[in-house]
């Protein structure tokens, strides 16, 4: 049996617990912010659920948050229904009664779509001000934005258990930025009890959406500054050696714009696509420095150390392992610059059936689930550049 066979404990009510491959501490799920096209992360918890995998941490900046608190606020048997309701809620209304086959069709039904979620809102996430900002008073409530999020608290209320997300088993947050400051944020749950308005505050893109007030400050969607929390992550520094799922929906690669449609969806994507690479590639360097540190301090005699010099070399000595496995959603022939609010039926099946299909490509890949040999540092696996 090989070290990324799969195991299961049972504790003392013996109820099987998650499963995670040997050496591994911690399962983390890092999910970016990407509005409708958040049901890839939908299918890709599905996946992991099926194999029995759960999430001891999930972060997530915009939808990526709402889906994490959909997660880390329920109990695992119920993660799953809870995901499909609130993805079938928001989508539910019908756009065609049927869509020929074809791409052209396909682009005029997501165009027709995304229209009307400009003119109406989406059911239980956001509805249109009833006084365009444009002609409200400055400093009046209507004059910030062109939606109000009320319905998404609501459904929030409804779908999230914040007992459990609060005190529950699983490490939980979600980035904003504060709008005086401009300095972006982690609400954690290990640091602060985490409230709807929290998660409605990494949600809270402008000019769309109202900035949402917390204590005395106000905070916008993260996104607009870091589109994917996996730096919290690392930052973190705990010795546990952890498999994290990196689900973005922006992807940095893309082709050569052929027409305006195509500069605005390229424009998209490179914005708001993952600095996992920049994030990897400091850690890495960090990591690097930090073993120099470790062998540098191993050649002194103890008693030549101080005590905060045999605290570092303690703390270097249990440097955490982690593999990454990265996933992106791959934009659809027919998906153009509105494809992060096309919220209809269609798309959004489409778009967790992908999530859920390459996550189990991901599965079958059993060497990757491996923690890296002690002292490795951070291994990436990217199901797509796998398969170029």
């Amino acid at each position: 049996m090989t070290t990324a066979t799969l195991r299961r404990k049972k504790n003392t009510h013996h109820r099987e617990e998650p499963w995670k491959p040997d050496r591994c501490d911690r399962v983390a799920m890092v999910l970016q912010g990407g509005g409708a096209l958040g049901a890839y992360q939908a299918g890709v918890y599905q996946a992991m659920h099926e194999a029995g995998m759960e999430p001891d941490w999930v972060s997530g900046v915009s939808i990526g948050g709402i889906n994490a608190a959909l997660i880390a606020g329920n109990p695992p048997e119920r993660r799953l229904e809870r995901l499909r309701e609130f993805w079938e809620t928001i989508s539910e209304r019908k756009i065609w009664a049927f869509t020929p086959d074809g791409d052209i069709f396909r682009k005029a039904r997501n165009a027709t779509s995304s229209l009307t979620t400009m003119l109406a809102g989406q059911p239980g996430f956001f509805s249109p001000r009833t006084q365009n900002p444009w002609m409200a008073l400055t400093g009046s409530e209507h004059a910030t934005s062109f939606y109000d999020s009320d319905p998404l608290r609501e459904t929030l209320v409804e779908l999230v258990d914040f007992e459990l997300l609060n005190h529950g088993p699983v490490h939980f947050a979600v980035g904003a930025v504060n709008v005086l400051s401009g300095n972006f944020i982690y609400f954690d749950n290990q640091n602060e009890d985490i409230e709807p308005e929290h998660i409605m505050a990494s949600g809270a893109l402008p000019p769309a959406l109202p900035m949402v007030k917390i204590g005395t400050d106000f905070f916008w969607d993260g996104g607009i500054v870091s589109n994917t929390p996996l730096r919290h992550l690392l930052d973190k520094e705990e010795a546990l050696n952890t498999l994290v799922f990196q689900v973005d929906l922006f992807s940095a690669r893309g082709e050569l714009p052929r027409d305006m449609q195509d500069v605005l969806a390229r424009h998209k994507d490179i914005m708001y696509s993952s600095r996992t690479r920049a994030n990897t590639d400091a850690y890495r360097r960090l990591r690097h420095w930090k073993r120099v540190a470790l062998e540098a301090l191993k050649r002194v005699p103890d008693a030549d150390l101080d005590d905060a010099q045999r605290r570092v070399r303690d703390e270097l000595s249990s440097l955490p392992d982690i593999t990454i496995l990265q996933m992106i959603y791959q934009q659809k022939a027919y998906e153009g610059h509105a494809k992060d609010y096309d919220f209809s039926g269609t798309s959004m099946r489409e778009h967790w059936t992908s999530g859920y299909e390459d996550t189990k490509r991901v599965l079958k890949q059993r060497h990757w689930l491996e923690m890296p040999p002690p002292g490795t540092g951070i291994v990436i696996h990217d199901v797509h550049r796998e398969y170029d």
